[in-house]
């Protein structure tokens, strides 16, 4: 089959941010998605870009085309302008991690939709159990040929992009010792999880042929990889991280993650063949960086070199700072050593908890708290 990419002539961005609705008193979960998307979208600039997800429970905020990490956020903030007096209307909080730490998934209501009923229907106990948020961030590239060696290098980086934004260490009550377990819990729905390294577009349009044949896959979209091509929208797609909680940290993971890209197709357009790495090699990564984010050893190349995650990251930082310039997001970029200087989510997260005798409410409190005092 052909899938044909639409390119982007310029290295695009947009950012698509999932949050969970919490209750003010309890700090439960509240099935009440579409109460308010009935409220704020007559008071959003693009009401267009509030979507529903699986859940009921969870809204998306989503950019249009944009061409900086600034302009992203100042779309994400003028959303959450119209977003936040509807919670208010519905007391209600947003709620930005990757999981919930008490909530009960037995307990969440499907948004409504045939595609989500087919993914229920299909998966059954492990799709009940999709009691997760993240963050997409999308990139543009301008040549198809170009698409699958840069995801596969991008691999490189993927444990760094989860260690960063690592926020979800508890589950169903209980401390799992995983700085990311969304990571695991959603690498087990089906076409989910780490993506195959291609060499060409070609190859991709062979699997996917495959993948609709046999009836893995009804349509393109279904093919949920961490990192994967979105070839209506002419992007990679980079789906690693977990749920976050402050704009000043999107805003930092966004950048990085529109660095990491350009410069990797840069690279590979002046010529450059872009290191990869063995897909054991890649796994390993993913795994280490969901139990210990940023205290996690990783590989770096196929000889097996190890170092500290962010040891490597703050020469990566230095590393892309001309390309940061470029894109003008020098100053985001740099935010990803204070992030990782002040600690991430789930260290904040466990903090709470140790320092409020394991008061999950607690948790769930200092998490609100962060969305609205960054903004």
């Amino acid at each position: 089959m052909r899938i044909d990419f639409q390119a982007s002539p310029e290295y695009t961005l947009g950012v698509e941010w999932e949050l969970a609705l919490v209750d003010r008193r309890t700090r439960d979960l509240r099935n009440d998605a579409s109460h308010l998307f009935a409220r704020a979208r007559p008071r959003l600039p693009h009401p267009d870009r509030l979507h529903q997800e699986l859940l009921r429970n969870t809204i998306e905020l989503v950019t249009g085309v944009c061409h900086t990490t600034g302009e992203a956020m100042g779309e994400l903030r003028a959303a959450l302008e119209g977003v936040l007096p509807a919670c208010d209307d519905l007391d209600l909080d947003l709620y930005g991690a990757g999981t919930h730490p008490f909530a009960s998934w037995s307990s969440q209501q499907l948004s409504a939709g045939h595609r989500y009923e087919e993914l229920i229907n299909r998966t059954q106990w492990w799709g009940r159990q999709m009691l997760i948020w993240g963050v997409h961030v999308h990139v543009g590239l301008p040549e198809r040929s170009r698409v699958m060696p840069v995801l596969s290098a991008l691999l490189r980086y993927f444990p760094h992009l989860q260690a960063l934004s690592a926020s979800s260490p508890i589950w169903g009550g209980v401390d799992t010792g995983y700085a990311s377990n969304r990571a695991l819990m959603f690498q087990q729905l089906p076409t989910a999880g780490l993506p195959f390294q291609f060499s060409t577009w070609e190859e991709f349009e062979g699997f996917a042929a495959d993948q609709l044949t046999t009836g893995v896959i009804d349509e393109l979209s279904e093919i949920r990889w961490d990192l994967r091509p979105a070839a209506h929208l002419g992007t990679l797609e980079n789906r690693v991280c977990d749920g976050v909680s402050r704009l000043s940290d999107l805003s930092a993971l966004t950048a990085l993650m529109h660095c990491l890209v350009v410069d990797l197709d840069t690279r590979l357009a002046a010529g450059e063949t872009l290191p990869t790495m063995p897909p054991w090699h890649v796994q390993e990564n993913k795994w280490r960086a969901a139990r210990y984010g940023l205290d996690a050893i990783v590989i770096l190349d196929d000889e097996c070199t190890e170092r500290l995650v962010t040891d490597d990251l703050a020469d990566e930082l230095e590393r892309l700072a001309p390309t940061a310039e470029r894109l003008g997001c020098a100053e985001d970029l740099a935010a990803v050593a204070e992030l990782m200087a002040g600690g991430a989510s789930y260290q904040r997260q466990r903090a709470v908890a140790a320092a409020s005798d394991g008061d999950l409410v607690a948790v769930v409190d200092s998490v609100v708290r962060e969305l609205t005092a960054s903004l």
